[in-house]
């Protein structure tokens, strides 16, 4: 427990097992479930969450990120917690500025907390690509346009939401086209079109070097799949 709230952090990984257990290991002890979503790996990351304590949700193949986040965000409803907290498996995210994320929704200011890379002063983006730099800067500026509401960061996946927000029938989760890089930014476009209370917090995002892996992001391919929720909310193609 945490301020009188039960909190459970969600990682999707897919082959992260130079990386998952720094994640588990630096998870702060006022988080009460570390679950880890196995989209198909082939290595150990499974075995490595397990072994340092961490609930391991197996998907048995590879389903994409979004479809994992959703078998966890059904998990996190159906365990009753309130505050719900994703976070990179790749050791991207700092697990000690969970309380950051989480202390809005405690003092009652906000439903929902996005991370914001952009908002530290002097950030450390580390070996960041070009190429991302410039997603991650462009796509805030569409979603503002679309939500009518001014945001710093979009594509960040470290936030924290009540879990109440995730049973929402308002919200469907359930949408094939969601299995992606699209759950994200779409869940966060719902929340703020509903009347959600949203507040942006800085946090740290820090990219590893090239040869331990940065992302599994694809340019175009995955640009479209973040810009998706946008073009389909913003024209009322979807709901």
């Amino acid at each position: 427990m945490y301020r009188d709230l039960s909190l459970i952090v969600i990682a999707a990984v897919l082959d992260e097992e130079r990386k998952i257990g720094e994640v588990v290991r630096r998870m702060p002890a006022l988080v009460d479930e570390t679950l880890i979503v196995d989209d198909g790996s082939t290595d150990r990351s499974a075995a490595i969450a397990r072994d340092l304590g961490a609930t391991v949700l197996s998907m048995g193949c590879t389903v994409g990120v979004g479809a994992a986040l959703r078998a966890a965000y059904r998990y996190a409803v159906e365990k009753h917690y309130d505050v719900t907290i994703t976070i990179a498996g790749n050791n991207k995210d700092s697990p000690e500025e969970i309380p950051l994320l989480v202390d809005p929704i405690a003092e009652g200011r906000a439903d929902f907390v996005q991370g914001s890379r952009f908002l530290k002063q002097q950030p450390d983006f580390g070996a960041m690509p070009i190429y991302r730099r410039f997603a991650t800067r462009m796509h805030p500026l569409l979603f503002s346009l679309v939500a009518r509401h001014r945001v710093t960061e979009s594509t960040n996946g470290f936030r924290a939401m009540r879990t109440a927000i995730l049973a929402d029938p308002r919200i469907d989760l359930s949408q094939a086209w969601l299995d992606e890089y699209e759950l994200e930014p779409y869940l966060y476009l719902r929340a703020l079109r509903l009347g959600y209370r949203a507040v942006e917090v800085p946090v740290t995002k820090v990219y590893p070097p090239k040869e331990l892996g940065q992302t599994k992001m694809k340019p175009v391919v995955g640009w479209w799949s973040i810009l998706r929720p946008l073009f389909y909310l913003g024209l009322g193609l979807k709901k």
